[in-house]
């Protein structure tokens, strides 16, 4: 036996999907031989599994209980069972704790559906290919590296994962159910949908002025306006020319700080510059940083570095900023302090933890050879030896919040600071003995402004009170009464689709909205094709749902999207299914009708719970949906009143849409409403088009759903005609003259 397995499929599902209505990763896992070996009959496989990761200790399982993954193991499951709490598992040692998991079988003998949740798609994906290789490594019982493992998913996490800014105002606007869409791999992403949308980048908003960022940008413009408006900055110059910059240090002696006119986030920052050798060097330094070449070198003011955080004009958050630094006890060298403080609970790689990890890296060695040691060397007893010479969280420093001492003159002048330069969002650096008064006073002042500022300091202090700074961001962006969202309507199930789709795009732009649509046609904004092709998938959803001008959205929801990639969006208003037939079946093993009604009835699951299921009562699975959907229910049915669903439903006092002698009529408990003949609704043919028939009655529970006033429903359908306009290829009618032309190339005997 070769105990191999082969991953034959990757799928990412990014939205609701057939499995979880969380994002998941899908992989299709031949396991080859290892089928007639579950873990039991595998000598020695649990014993080398658990010393391997004993954490799986925590994953219940279906035994419900700590260490019920263990015992499954112990007791006997096959490989692609394993390999899923594998992939769970390296996931949340890399910092991305998940926990939600599937393995099932295809029918095909050795190979599975391996499901498995994932934060971040790029470390979901690699950590499925890490653990098909670990757990092939420990049946054989040959040597692996774990560290190594969740080291590359660490990196992987790092290079993909929003940074924490970004994350604390993505998850701010999530807890107050407002939709977010991430436009790129970094950190831009739309908060809300449509017209109602707002985009951010970082700290960064879309009501963010460009020209107040190239202000803050350019340190030596700032300054100078700050001055002229009677904020303390301290004295300084800005040049290309070393030998001017070189006199002004001797004029003005040391210390002094040097620093790239243009940079940001410290590089290229020099402070404490003390002597000519290191004046030079800073120089350097600040050059290398610089992309206009020019240098400012300014007065080094005294005191502790403070950043002052101002959101829409008011001070929301202080910290005190400490750079990286190691206290000598007399026995340990630098290196072995460094060493034992990165090893502290609060510090990770990257943003994973409250602090980073501190990095040995030129700038640190620089340091300690100014101070005449080297990292072999044993810190004295209580020396404080300084590793950088920004205080930066990134480059391993810390942060004491500070927000209820500052003195109110200073937040006065940090909110007036950030308003002058015309900031949304602005970090304040002040540099001053204390906070607590006034720096006009005190010989402090504002040594810089910050245009996209980060919140991790003020998130997640060292010490003292977390500030939730992002809640002030999305009262900004949304102020209570603002709309974040625009109204979803979702069609899937086999046959009708398009129609429905097209008649409600019809109905909703009859009555004023600006739709964008999803068809097998392609996306119509506006009544316009502007994407050409089946776009019945997510990212045609989102490309949509991302269109600004949009305020509705009309969205086909087809199989094959939804079993490739998951919907694009998560919740919706209206959600309809036309039907469940045999048509289609096959795709990813989706092999019969049961199967089929599963994958369709993701669309009701996520109708929002004040929104509106709208149901085929005749289609017994497509009815049987109501028990899975939080919203009201509309069923609709061509039997009318004889349907024992339609009965029972308007019984307990439902809504129902249904066909009765040659009319469209709502019906609510005992009441009944005729709304329209079918000889007046074009698409149906007099009522002899029994499908499209069928198709209206979807439409009208939809638009009913949307909350359409009956007259306007009325109106829609009566201008709704089956032409290349409307229904391109759909029973489409062509009058020659003296004869007509009917062309239709969607519909079957279903």
């Amino acid at each position: 036996m070769s105990n191999k397995m082969k991953i034959l499929q990757f799928r990412k599902l990014s939205g609701p999907n057939y499995w979880s209505l969380r994002p998941c990763i899908q992989m299709l896992l031949d396991i080859g031989d290892l089928e007639e070996l579950p873990t039991n009959m595998i000598d020695g496989f649990y014993e080398r599994f658990t010393e391997a990761l004993p954490t799986i200790h925590e994953h219940r399982c279906s035994v419900g209980k700590a260490g019920g993954f263990f015992q499954r193991v112990e007791e006997g499951t096959w490989m692609g069972h394993v390999v899923e709490h594998t992939a769970l598992e390296l996931q949340t040692l890399a910092g991305m704790d998940t926990g939600f998991g599937r393995t099932r079988e295809t029918g095909d003998t050795g190979i599975y559906h391996v499901v498995y949740s994932y934060i971040v798609s790029e470390v979901g994906k690699r950590a499925g290919e890490l653990s098909v290789d670990l757990c092939e490594k420990l049946i054989r019982g040959n040597k692996y590296d774990l560290d190594a493992i969740v080291q590359e998913l660490k990196e992987l996490r790092e290079r993909y994962k929003m940074g924490p800014s970004t994350s604390s105002i993505v998850d701010e606007a999530v807890s107050r159910g407002i939709p977010f869409t991430r436009l790129n791999r970094g950190s831009l992403v739309q908060l809300g949908y449509g017209t109602n949308q707002k985009r951010i980048r970082a700290t960064m908003t879309g009501e963010t002025s460009s020209l107040a960022v190239d202000f803050a940008g350019d340190k030596w413009e700032t300054k100078e306006l700050l001055e002229k408006h009677g904020i303390p900055v301290p004295k300084g110059m800005e040049t290309r020319n070393f030998e001017s910059a070189f006199e002004a240090a001797q004029r003005w002696g040391y210390p002094l700080v040097v620093k790239p006119t243009d940079g940001n986030h410290g590089r290229g920052i020099t402070v404490g510059v003390d002597n000519d050798d290191l004046f030079k060097h800073a120089w350097e330094a600040a050059k290398a940083q610089s992309k206009n070449g020019y240098i400012i070198v300014e007065a080094m003011l005294t005191g502790f570095d403070f950043r002052l955080l101002v959101i829409n004009g008011n001070l929301v958050a202080a910290a005190k900023r400490v750079p990286a630094h190691v206290t000598g006890d007399g026995k340990q060298t630098i290196q072995q302090l460094i060493d034992e403080e990165n090893e502290n609970p609060l510090r990770g790689y990257g943003h994973e933890n409250i602090l980073t990890e501190i990095d040995v890296d030129h700038q640190t060695k620089r340091l300690i050879s100014d101070a005449g040691y080297t990292l072999k060397t044993k810190l004295p007893k209580d020396e404080i030896l300084y590793l950088k010479t920004t205080a930066n969280l990134s480059t391993g420093g810390t942060a004491i919040d500070v927000l209820d001492s500052v003195h109110p003159a200073n937040v006065h002048i940090a909110e007036r600071a950030i308003q002058i330069v015309g900031l949304d969002i602005g970090g304040v650096d002040i540099v001053a003995p204390d906070i607590t008064t006034p720096i006009s006073e005190n010989g402090g002042g504002i040594v810089e402004l910050n245009a996209a500022p980060g919140f991790r300091m003020h998130l997640q202090p060292t010490k003292g009170l977390g500030r939730n700074v992002a809640e002030p961001v999305i009262d900004m962006l949304f102020p209570p009464g603002s709309s974040c969202t625009i109204p979803i309507i979702a069609v899937t199930g086999t046959n009708g689709k398009t129609t429905t789709t097209r008649l409600l795009n019809h109905i909703m732009k009859f009555v004023g909205h600006t739709v964008g649509m999803c068809t097998t046609e392609g996306v119509y904004i506006k009544n316009r094709l502007v994407y050409e092709g089946d776009m019945t998938g997510p990212n045609s959803h989102k490309m949509v749902l991302t269109d600004p001008t949009v305020d509705m959205a009309v969205l086909e929801c087809a199989r094959g999207g939804l079993l490739r990639a998951g919907l694009g969006f998560k919740h919706c208003d209206v959600g309809v299914v036309t039907n469940v037939s045999a048509d289609h079946l096959g795709l990813n093993y989706i092999d019969d009708l049961d199967k089929m009604a599963r994958v369709k009835g993701v669309i009701p699951e996520v109708v929002k719970p004040n929104g509106y299921a709208i149901l085929n009562a005749d289609d017994e699975r497509v009815a049987d949906m109501a028990e899975n959907t939080k919203g009201n229910v509309i069923f609709f049915s061509l039997e009318g009143k004889s349907n024992t669903v339609i009965k029972e439903h308007l019984k307990s006092g439902g809504r129902a849409v249904i066909f009765e002698n040659g009319t469209f009529c709502i019906m609510k408990g005992k009441w009944k409403y005729p709304l329209v003949e079918a000889k007046e609704v074009p698409i149906t043919f007099d009522g002899k088009a029994i499908f499209n028939v069928a198709n209206v009655l979807a439409a009208i529970g939809a638009a009913i759903g949307m909350g359409v006033k009956n007259e306007n429903i009325t109106a829609a359908l009566t201008t709704f005609f089956p032409s290349f306009a409307q229904t391109p290829g759909r029973l489409t009618m062509m009058d020659m003259g003296n004869f007509k032309v009917l062309v239709d190339f969607a519909h079957n005997v279903a």
